[in-house]
């Protein structure tokens, strides 16, 4: 590990200089300037620096702001003296790792230094991963169904931050599947055996927080008439999900992050703390940032939640699920609701791979399902999704051989027919043996063999 500390005091250079080394790492430099930081690490690379903020001439924010797009995979960790959060949320904006504020507890700071470490080193070798090969998904992740280059990779930074039990905080569009993200971390994680428990934080009454997460004793209030254990107790041994978490009201806050730093917390009435191993992964798709420069939410929390952050991109962006998908969910609603449903058309695949989904990835699950209630043949057929087809036109045709269209024509028909052989053979003016005979053809074609496989 090569390290770098940037401070323009001499006892602070000195110090933890001398605590690194005394924990065994050795390649440790010292700059007592920004201006000459930023010269050393545009010649150098470093796997991580340490940065003082308030410097004269070149401060740790121009330092940061000059250098980051330069070494995009050196981690950054802010040391400032002063509590500025205005300031601390730009440092983060601009790519810094972590802040802790001076003077710093050892252990907190190594702690931070190895977990920056960690990261660094995981993310340069997804790149290369990515970059060689397509990546399989983990056992723990197989609820997860994609085939996404950016998801797989997603995945496997995950799995690695679920292994080291570190807090995570996953971000994305409402209905791209969050909490079953959470759900795999949990198995991935060192106690897959435990308890999760999720809870969503926009459902909680402000009036009862605090007896919701904490618990309470009898008689703690009216009303307590026998003991609560607290989502804190019931998560012991597990993860503590927590969905929405940007909801939670701001005088809980500091009690969280209490709670997150000690392991321990006092039930309601009583006078003895309660010692816990909880993990913790939250969510939200609400801008956490904005929320922290506006006061609502408090940044120290958000850092401590956010060791390892995960952003799911909504379904616009991996369109090249949505075929996946629509058929894992359409398998799941056929045999929920005990219908023989076996596929799509290719024009209904066309309108629901072309729809917009705000909903993101729910929204294509209840889309598919309905159209499973609606469906009148063994297909879905566009009529049956709901989702508005564009005006019919010559142009829109596409371009394919006489073969193609003379196959696509019998697959119609027979779809139409539910499958019945004899009506589409008559349809089509053939027999139903020369019929059977297209159908065994078909078969070898990808865009049909799930629909014919079990005819």
């Amino acid at each position: 590990m090569k390290i770098l500390i940037v401070d323009d005091e001499e006892i602070s250079l000195s110090s933890v200089r001398r605590l690194l080394q005394w924990r065994g790492i050795r390649d440790v430099k010292t700059c007592d300037s920004g201006k000459d930081a930023v010269r050393i690490l545009m010649e150098e690379d470093f796997d991580i620096v340490l940065l003082d903020l308030l410097m004269p001439e070149v401060d740790g924010i121009q330092v940061l702001e000059t250098v980051k797009p330069h070494r995009p995979s050196t981690e950054i960790i802010i040391l400032t003296a002063v509590h500025d959060i205005p300031t601390t949320v730009k440092a983060i904006r601009l790519g810094a790792y972590d802040y802790l504020v001076k003077p710093v507890d050892n252990d907190l700071l190594f702690l931070t230094i190895e977990r920056a470490y960690e990261r660094r080193n995981l993310l340069l070798g997804l790149s290369a991963s990515t970059r060689a090969s397509d990546l399989e998904i983990p056992p723990a992740f197989s609820a997860i169904i994609t085939g996404s280059p950016l998801m797989k990779a997603l995945i496997s930074y995950a799995q690695v931050m679920a292994r080291g039990g570190v807090p995570v905080l996953i971000t994305g569009e409402s209905g791209t599947g969050k909490e079953l993200m959470a759900r795999a971390i949990h198995e991935a994680g060192p106690s897959p055996a435990g308890p999760f428990i999720a809870v969503n934080v926009c459902a909680i009454p402000a009036s009862m927080f605090e007896s919701h997460f904490f618990g309470h004793v009898k008689g703690a209030f009216t009303g307590a008439e026998s003991v609560h254990r607290g989502y804190f107790e019931q998560a012991h041994g597990g993860t503590l999900f927590l969905d929405e978490i940007g909801e939670l009201p701001l005088a809980l806050q500091a009690k969280f992050l209490r709670v997150i730093e000690e392991k321990s917390f006092t039930p309601l009435g009583a006078t003895k703390p309660i010692h816990v191993d909880v993990r913790f992964v939250s969510a939200s798709n609400s801008d956490l940032d904005r929320a922290c420069r506006e006061g609502r939410f408090r940044l120290d929390l958000l850092c401590r939640m956010r060791s390892a952050r995960i952003h799911i991109p909504p379904l616009r962006e991996r369109r090249e699920d949505i075929p996946l998908l629509a058929g894992a969910f359409l398998r799941q609603a056929a045999e929920r609701h005990h219908r023989d449903v076996r596929g799509f058309s290719p024009e209904a695949m066309d309108l629901l791979c072309g729809a917009q989904y705000p909903g993101n990835v729910r929204e294509l699950a209840q889309a598919v399902e309905s159209a499973v209630l609606l469906a009148d043949s063994i297909v879905i057929l566009p009529r049956h999704l709901g989702i508005a087809a564009p005006a019919p036109s010559l142009s829109a045709r596409r371009l394919s051989t006489l073969k193609e269209n003379d196959d696509e024509h019998v697959m119609y028909i027979f779809t139409q027919t539910g499958a019945d052989r004899k009506k589409t053979a008559r349809i089509l003016g053939i027999t139903v043996r020369q019929l059977q005979r297209k159908l065994s053809a078909l078969r070898t074609d990808s865009r049909w063999q799930a629909l014919l496989g079990d005819l």
